[in-house]
Order: structure tokens, then sequence, then C-alpha cells
């Protein structure tokens, strides 16, 4: 038996068929020819959902033949599930063809329309602890009503990237899920669309998908699906969620206390509570659980990025070996790549900063020029002490996300689920663990695909997402506190929000 999970992501699309301990039997990636049409205007982000098809039909072809080959039948796939990103729209006909380019997630061109849609809905923002804004695909629906009217007026429904995706695989375009469709208002506390968006902002509600709990059973796959893909019919294909909970899924952090930190190109804290936090500083937005919990998080502008900036990627294994030795280094960074901080505090003209403890002087941490790379000659000398301070400075940032996460009312356990890119380091992830004072564990296999296969066997092999994931979630490391070193970090973390206060970055 086997469940397929499906990623349409912003570069390409990724297909993973895995038993029901979770083992990857097959998986395929086809990365898309453009990440967003040329010639927009800035801000605008827009993609071909043609192209996502045909990179979804790729992949499951290859992972149909490589299970073939493995002596696996098709007729064994038990159930699919679909995930993407969060807050793409697409309007479509009655047929299900798309009448434009999709408008994705990172598209800005809606900044108007969301304070309007803000102003609308400002008491489901209130009731959900979150602020609408351009990367919500409400707001786009409402550019698309007021600078597109005569393409609005001809769309039969606004769907969202995965919705596509189910609409091809089985032709029903007209049913969503609850946490794809939280970015264009729907109520995920209700579960209901609220009235504001037909009253207020004069979008039909009938042209917004139904809307199904994650695990639930949409359609099957349609005789013309599997002419295309060489999927048997009649296959069920369930509801899935947004690409940030099903990577979040794909760690194990399911229950109420699991947390997750995702570190990739930026940090992301996600996580799970029995009530609903609400932040009256916008820095987090929940999604909601299948089993009704809630997901928290939030997402800071730091993280990866600032070591690609300034240590070449072919030093960074000869600096790995040495960090371990060097921690705890005497310089505390803060390193912001770009201008501006989402979480754990929201500041849009915050800066880093670099605070050199033996003297106390504090100087500001140096923004890239131009976007690009920081040069050799940057007073930040490529150097494994600098290294080992960029790595201690994002652990920094992330337990002080994880403070604001407590002070709203999360529980934190003491072992936190661990996924991105990132953590292929392993000298980032103990220095991350001595910081944080907990234990840091990683799965085998993380990503919204895998979180999508997760969601596919919930609702067919297991009672549910919980006892799914503790069944499918493989972990291939635990990294332990060193208690010789709380002391040390301590003292360098307690400066290091000083600062941060001084600043007006903490209350």
């Amino acid at each position: 038996m086997f469940v397929i999970g499906i990623d349409v992501g912003t570069q390409g699309a990724r297909v993973v068929a895995c038993d029901p301990q979770g083992v990857v039997q097959a998986q395929a990636a086809e990365p898309f020819a453009l990440m967003t049409l040329p010639d927009l205007p800035p801000r605008w982000a827009e993609q071909e959902p043609e192209m996502w098809w045909a990179a979804v039909t790729t992949c499951l072809r290859r992972v149909l033949a490589d299970l073939r080959r493995r002596g696996q039948p098709a007729e064994a796939i038990s159930a699919l599930a679909v995930t993407s990103t969060s807050g793409t729209i697409l309007p479509i006909d009655a047929k299900g063809k798309p009448l434009r380019p999709a408008m994705m997630y990172n598209d800005g061109r809606a900044q108007v329309e969301a304070e309007e849609v803000q102003a609308a809905g400002s008491e489901l923002a209130a009731a959900l602890g979150y602020r609408f804004n351009a990367s919500f695909a409400l707001a786009k629906i409402l550019w698309l009503r007021r600078h597109e009217a005569a393409l609005f007026e001809r769309s039969h429904r606004f769907i969202h990237a995965a919705d596509f995706i189910v609409g091809r695989l089985t032709g029903e375009y007209g049913v969503t899920n609850f946490s794809d469709a939280l970015k264009t208002g729907y109520d995920v506390q209700h579960e209901r669309w609220p009235d504001f968006i037909e009253t207020k902002l004069a979008i039909p509600l009938e042209r917004l998908p139904a809307v199904a709990r994650p695990g639930a059973v949409i359609a099957h796959i349609s005789p013309g699906c599997a002419e295309a893909t060489g999927l048997p019919p009649g296959i069920p294909v369930l509801a899935g969620m947004t690409d940030g909970c099903t990577s979040q899924i794909s760690t194990g952090a399911v229950a109420p206390g699991d947390w997750n930190s995702t570190l990739g190109t930026t940090l992301v804290v996600k996580g799970v509570t029995e009530q609903l936090l609400r932040d009256p500083n916008g820095r987090i937005y929940s999604h909601r659980h299948p089993a009704g919990y809630w997901l928290p998080g939030g997402a800071s502008n730091t993280g990866g990025e600032a070591i690609a900036l300034r240590f070449p990627q072919e030093k960074w294994a000869e600096f790995n070996a040495q960090a371990l030795e060097i921690a705890p280094t005497d310089t505390v960074i803060y390193p912001l790549a770009r201008l501006g901080e989402r979480f754990p505090f929201a500041r849009s003209a915050a800066e880093g900063f670099v605070l050199d403890l033996p003297s106390g002087a504090i100087s500001p941490y140096p923004l890239p020029p131009n976007g690009g790379r920081v040069p050799a000659s940057s007073h930040l000398r490529l150097l494994a002490s600098d290294y080992t301070a960029h790595l201690e400075g994002v652990a920094y940032v992330e337990r002080l996300a994880y403070e604001v996460l407590a002070s709203l009312g999360a529980e934190i356990g003491d072992t936190l689920y661990n996924a991105g890119g990132a953590t292929r380091s392993r000298a980032w992830n103990q220095l991350r663990a001595d910081i944080l004072g907990r234990t840091l564990v990683r799965p085998e296999v993380s990503g919204g695909a895998m979180g999508a296969a997760i969601i596919a066997a919930a609702g067919t092999w297991y009672d549910g997402l919980i006892p799914a994931a503790r069944a499918m979630v493989r972990l291939m490391e635990r990294v332990e506190p060193r208690p010789f070193l709380a002391e040390a970090y301590e003292t360098r973390y307690q400066r290091f929000k000083e600062v941060c206060t001084a600043r007006g970055y903490l209350e």
C-alpha cells in the first residue's frame, strides 16, 4: 500500500509515494521553466497554472514508473493529497479553465485592497488574531474586481493552486480545504465564509469554493487524469493543507505542545496549541488543525540568507568543523540581511546589529549592497569566528521567538522538531540546542509533499493526523543541549535582548 503527496511550490513540483511506515518508495521533482512571468510591473508575481499541471504529470509518471520497476503496481495506491502555496489565487470558468495567470502568494499589488479588506473584515481578523495584507488571496480577488472587471464577471469561481491540481486530477474544481481558504477570508473558527465578503466587498460567495476539512475525500481520480498520468481511476483524492502546514506536519510537530523550526533562507516557527493565540502586534497567525487544535506560527526575516551573503559556500564545511570549538563567541549578532523584521517583533525599519562583548561597542549590521553579496572587504571578516557568531545570532532570534510565543500563552515542549536546508549543519543544530536549552530532532524526510502524503494516510490508514504522523515521521537526528554552556549563553542572550529593547524592538 502507498499514499502519494503532491507539492506544487514556487520553483517546481514534487511528488512522493510512501508506505504506512513513512518509507519513501519513489519520488520525483520537476522544476518550472519560469518562477514568475516576465515583464510584469514591480510587486507583481504570476505563474501559468498549466505549467503546474505539466510538472505534476511528469512527476507522477516518473513515480509510477519507479514503483513498477520495484514490482509495485499503481493499484496499490490508497489515496493522494495535494499541497501548494498559501494565498495564490486563480479565476476559472465553469469547466475549470484558467481565465488568466495565477496571482501568486508573493504578489504585492493589492496593497490598497488589503487595507479595504482589513476594514471590512476587522471583526474576523481580531477574532482570529491576524491582519489581512496583500499576500492574502481575498485582497487579490478584490483587486481583480476593481482592475479586471470584465474578467471578474466572467469568472465562475476563484480557486487556489492546490484546488486547480485537484481539479485536474478529479474534474472537481469546486472544493478547497480550510487551510488554503484562510487567506481568502474563510472563518476557520466557525467554518464558514463570512458575510462581509459579499455584503461589503461585493464578491459573491457562490464564486468561492466549498470548504472541506483536511483529510476528507474531495473526489476520485478521473478517467481523463488516468490517461494523462497513468494513475488508476477511482483513487480518492483527499483535501490537503497549505505548504507551510504540510511542511510542519512532515517534521512530526502535530500534537499540542509540539513546535517546529524550519531553518532555510529565513527562520519559520510553527506549532500546535489547544487554544487560539491572539497577538495584538500581528506577529503571528494561526491555521486550524484537522483535529480542531490551532497551528500558530511566525516567520523571521533572518536565517540562512545572512550566511549565504557573507560566507562563500566552499568554506562552510571548514567553518562548521571549527564552530563547536570556537563557541561561545564574544560577538553577539542580530544578522538581519534586509531592512525590517516580522517576527519575533514587527518593525519595518528594524536593523541588525553587532555587539562586541569585551568592549560593549555596538555597530550596525552591514546590509548587502543592492541585494548582492557582501564583499570580502566587509568589516565582518570571513573568519570561522564570525561565521560561528552568525550561527549563534540566528539561534538568539529563534530563542526570542519561542519566548514571545510563550508570552502569548503557548505551551512549548522540551523537544523541538527541526527542518530546512540549513539543518544539515550538525554544528548549527548543536549551537541552536545549546542556546535554546532544548533538544532538537530532525526527520529523515521533510517537506510539503511528505506532509501531504501523511494527510492522505491520516484519512485512509490511520484514525487522524496525529497517529499518522507518529507512525510515518522517521527521526534521523537528535541533538541535546550541552549543560556546561548554559550560563555563558544565558549571559549573551540577555545582552542580545538588552540591545533589542534599547532599540525599541522589544517592550
